[in-house]
């Protein structure tokens, strides 16, 4: 039995009651992001609450799908096979239903709250079969659509209304065939109907029930937006042994909007936030100094750059499927596979004020090229050979093991972390450029971040708005009782500190706030 000490666990108070409803994230006050662990184990995920996340002030956690679904086995239990949903019961390689209950009490009382990947537009692939080759043992029959353990039958599906020729979406600049057709095969519910809503809102609402604060919901541009309101409008408040009462889930909508199709992520603001894709495309490509792009460029980041309302974007630099080269964003969205420039896109995703950010946290799995394209993108977790899905280890450096790359325990990325819930609240303020990729700003006066994305060194006195003093990089090293691990900042009396960054550091950035002050 693994267990974590905690040295102190700060009393949690209970945030104020806001009006903004189910556009608020739920976290804590003072904590600002989540992280989003692919495929992890409930039991895992519960100890890194305790251990990891709630020390170090994540807000949440974004999990897999938590109900059953297929067990896919050519190929061999894909990462895809969590979307492809057979009943509404909690059992799945990530864990049952005891160990998820466990898991969201044990992470609420530490102040780190769950979030729920909800697989609601659809079942499994109508090629599924039939049998009982699901994770709870359910029977099923993909080709009769019958589903008897939630239960659905063919009426509860939406093959009468889809117009395209092989029942599958073909024409994504159809709306009706966006959303009344399948998506790659899948059995599309009929969410038109009162019985096929209530379904999905009792599951959702047996979520909130066990404690969860908010839903990703999966596909939502392959639903109408009408029909998502209409669930949503059935879903209790949150629990309130840890929720405030009146308070509405957390929602934010998978919708892949790149500006090229009728469907735009706006179509779904009544029902909650929306995923921007945009964000980790163009900054991906503006980090690569792809097309002429130069980090100059990022003064009016955000709406300036035709994105969502920032009260209305969930922002990542990369999720689970585009780090796959799936979904949204193509060749220039950044991973843990290029960690450099990962680091400073997700460093400056965590220093700007634009949206409501989440981590990526993913395994490895063995990429192999064949005319541009990875054979090997379905793979699933690190498992062993009969399937079960391995344990996270925790390495004596603090990093992971058994193929768990674990970027939130990366330095860098958990300091900004850090940093993001320091400055909440703060003005983006004292932006500075070279006119190039050297690029500088702060968040009023409580932290400050330089980059250097050029191939020549920078040495440059800046404002940074913060009272004078020593201050502790974030990025090289941190603040370790009264000393630092690595590079130090002095900022004088006016505000201005000289900063030195070599375009050969392992990190070309720094990064300050008033919490790493001497």
């Amino acid at each position: 039995m693994k267990i974590c000490v905690e040295s102190s666990l700060q009393a949690l108070g209970l945030g104020a009651g806001v009006c903004w409803a189910q556009y608020n994230p739920n976290t804590l006050s003072g904590r600002t992001s989540i992280v989003h662990l692919f495929e992890w184990r409930w039991a895992d995920i519960a100890l890194e609450c305790e251990c990891y996340l709630g020390p170090n002030g994540f807000g949440g956690v974004q999990i897999s799908p938590p109900n059953e679904n297929v067990i896919i086995t050519d190929p061999w239990q894909p990462w895809w096979e969590r979307y492809q949903p057979v009943s509404y019961k909690l059992c799945t390689r990530s864990g049952n239903e005891t160990e998820f209950r466990d898991m969201v009490t044990r992470c609420n009382n530490v102040g780190v709250h769950i979030y729920v990947d909800a697989v609601i537009n659809h079942m499994c692939g109508a090629n599924a079969g039939a049998g009982d080759h699901a994770t709870c043992g359910s029977y099923f029959n993909a080709k009769t659509k019958d589903f008897p353990a939630v239960p659905y039958s063919g009426w509860d599906f939406n093959d009468g209304k889809c117009k395209s020729r092989s029942g599958d979406i073909e024409n994504y600049h159809d709306i009706y065939q966006v959303r009344d057709c399948r998506l790659v095969s899948l059995l599309d519910l009929a969410l038109e109907k009162d019985y096929v809503r209530s379904k999905v809102a009792e599951y959702m609402n047996y979520l909130i029930d066990i404690g969860v604060a908010g839903f990703r919901i999966d596909a939502a541009k392959h639903m109408w937006p009408g029909d998502v309101k209409a669930i949503l409008d059935k879903l209790k408040d949150l629990n309130t042994k840890w929720f405030s009462a009146g308070t509405k889930p957390f929602i934010y909508q998978e919708v892949i909007d790149l500006g090229r199709e009728p469907i735009k992520g706006s179509d779904y603001f009544g029902n909650g936030r929306v995923t921007e894709f945009k964000y980790g495309a163009k900054l991906g490509t503006v980090i690569r100094k792809w097309n002429g792009e130069k980090m100059a460029y990022l003064k009016n980041w955000g709406e300036g750059w035709g994105f969502v309302p920032s009260d209305r974007a969930l922002v990542f630099v990369d999720n689970h499927d585009n780090q796959r080269g799936h979904g949204a964003g193509g060749a220039s969205i950044l991973t843990f596979w290029d960690p450099r420039p990962y680091k400073m896109a997700v460093g400056f995703m965590l220093a700007h004020p634009y949206g409501f950010t989440r981590v990526m946290s993913s395994f490895r799995w063995p990429r192999y090229f064949v005319d541009g394209r990875d054979v090997n993108d379905w793979m699933g977790p690190p498992s062993y050979s009969d399937g079960s899905t391995k344990p996270v280890t925790i390495n004596e450096d603090t990093t992971c093991g058994n193929d768990w790359v674990c970027e939130h325990r990366w330095r860098q990325i958990k300091n900004m972390v850090i940093f993001r819930n320091v400055v909440d609240g703060q003005p983006f303020s004292n932006w500075w450029d070279n006119g190039s990729n050297q690029v500088a700003f702060g968040r009023g006066n409580k932290g400050f971040i330089v980059f250097n994305n050029d191939d020549w060194s920078l040495n440059v006195a800046l404002q940074t708005g913060l009272p004078a003093g020593t201050y502790c990089d974030i990025i090289s090293g941190q603040k370790k009782g009264d000393y630092c691990t690595a590079v130090e900042v002095h900022v004088a009396a006016d505000g201005v500190a000289n900063f030195l960054i070599s375009n050969e550091n392992e990190d070309p950035f720094i990064a300050i706030h008033v919490d790493a002050k001497l």
